[in-house]
């Protein structure tokens, strides 16, 4: 598998620490809201990644943060704590926000087909490893103190930007609004490994530590998190570029200086999800969440088709049109393969499936190319083998892209016999032979306009439009025309 690193800015053979074996670190949310679709866009192609692996026989242990407490309003470790700003909007605890969101943020990878990860672990849960590290680091050098708080000194290290060459004028205080000088800073780019009592006096969550009673900054907790689980050396860590700098930064800063050796092999980072107005972000005002998604009604795995269609290494704008095209797309899709019906006494065509397989492997294999995995589906329908073949490797390459195909395919056909039983009108195919897969699709289009679903009804006369039909309703029921 080729793969690219974000640490090293070029594509690699991907090869883990230990043989077979893939230790795998995911950023998890800061538990403060909902999360918005640019959030779960990294979610998803982690979880692809994650799927793959799995899928190419490597045993994966994959571990996730909740940040339920330290993450600043400013990566300039200053402002307000996003979970006491969460806490002070809907006036409840920090640790009910942290519920609640938590829960809220698995529902919604529930419905994108996102696996939970082996591990979760909330960051208020592993003080003892923060203070741990951050000893050492003060024991060693890397860290001081300084005006109540304990600070990384990154001037102790040879090399400390990683994934850009930031020079240190870029990080000037005020390039971006409301962030304020740290006059306890040595140097610009050092930051905060633990807050006191001296800073921040309406923090609901603290603890004792050896420099008075506070809470730990943000970057530390995802190194003590991950070198709890998995250790000194770390395969694989995941997250949204946004992260790369600072956060990422100063985990490879302060983990590196910890252990005193090598730490992460591989970074992996998701560009953004963009709109017309530019990135998404909760800060921006309104933002769109699954369930909005389904309010308008799209079903959650639209929109993971819609993240599919792309290359995780590009930036991804979403429209609505954008979607209303990924939708055709999978409803025409989940119609071709309702409509594949095996014969009696059908074998497994072994020929066929390792080309096919093939296939899938240069597309996931390269720099984890969903789209061209997403084009290999269409190779196997199209492939000149019977029906029993192409529904096994349809299930088998859909346990990586987790698309629901077989699922959704079944429920198209239960649906279909339903509506012919029901009084809904006959569909006709007007000219040349009948076909089952727009016949499929009209009578689903019946019964979305019945419950008065124009989203999915427009979605499928479009798909059906792709296929070469035109839809007409008519007092006799709905007629398909070729075009």
């Amino acid at each position: 598998m080729q793969l690219y690193n974000s640490a090293t800015h070029r594509k690699e053979e991907f090869v883990p620490n230990h043989p077979g074996i893939v230790k795998m670190y995911t950023c998890g949310p800061t538990v403060y809201h909902y999360a918005h679709i640019g959030n779960l866009r990294s979610y998803i192609m982690e979880d692809v990644l994650e799927k793959y692996l799995r899928y190419s026989g490597y045993r994966v242990t994959r571990v996730m943060n909740i940040t339920d407490v330290g993450h600043l309003s400013s990566d300039a470790d200053t402002g307000e704590d996003k979970m006491l700003k969460g806490a002070k909007r809907e006036h409840k605890t920090v640790m009910e926000i942290a519920k609640f969101y938590t829960d809220a943020f698995f529902e919604d990878c529930r419905k994108l087909n996102i696996k939970r990860p082996d591990v979760v672990e909330p960051a208020t849960n592993c003080i003892p490893e923060y203070i741990r590290i951050i000893t050492r680091l003060l024991e060693t050098g890397y860290a001081y103190e300084a005006g109540g708080n304990i600070y990384f000194d990154t001037a102790k290290l040879k090399k400390y930007y990683i994934f850009n060459e930031h020079k240190e004028e870029d990080l000037a205080v005020g390039v971006r609004e409301g962030v304020e000088a740290d006059a306890n800073k040595r140097n610009k780019a050092d930051f905060v490994l633990w807050f006191t009592k001296s800073k921040f006096e309406d923090q609901e969550l603290k603890w004792d530590s050896p420099w008075g009673v506070g809470y730990p900054g943000w970057h530390i907790e995802c190194s003590g998190i991950s070198i709890k689980h998995l250790g000194e050396d770390l395969d694989i860590h995941c997250g949204g570029i946004d992260n790369a700098f600072p956060h990422h930064t100063n985990e490879i800063a302060q983990s590196e200086a910890y252990l005193g050796h090598p730490w992460c092999k591989y970074w992996f980072h998701v560009l953004h999800l963009n709109t017309n107005a530019g990135k998404m972000s909760k800060s921006s005002g309104e933002f769109l969440t699954v369930s909005l998604l389904e309010q308008k009604g799209y079903d959650p795995l639209v929109y993971r088709l819609f993240c599919l269609q792309s290359h995780y290494r590009k930036s991804l704008v979403f429209s609505f049109e954008n979607l209303d095209n990924a939708a055709t797309t999978y409803h025409k899709l989940v119609a071709r393969i309702a409509a594949l019906q095996p014969e009696p006494g059908e074998t497994f065509d072994e020929e066929a499936a390792a080309a096919l397989r093939g296939k899938f492997d240069d597309a996931l294999g390269n720099d984890l190319n969903t789209s061209l995995g997403v084009t290999v589906l269409y190779d196997v329908l199209k492939y000149d083998t019977n029906a029993a073949t192409k529904l096994a490797l349809l299930d088998e390459f859909d346990q990586v892209l987790g698309l629901s195909l077989r699922e959704a395919a079944a429920r198209a056909r239960a649906e279909a016999e339903r509506l012919k039983k029901a009084e809904t009108g006959a569909v006709v195919v007007t000219e040349g032979e009948s076909n089952a897969e727009a016949e499929a699709l009209a009578l689903a289009r019946i019964e979305a306009r019945k419950a008065k679903d124009w989203a999915r009804a427009d979605a499928l006369r479009d798909a059906l439009k792709a296929m070469g039909f035109a839809i007409e309703d008519t007092r006799e029921g709905a007629k398909l025309k070729r075009l």
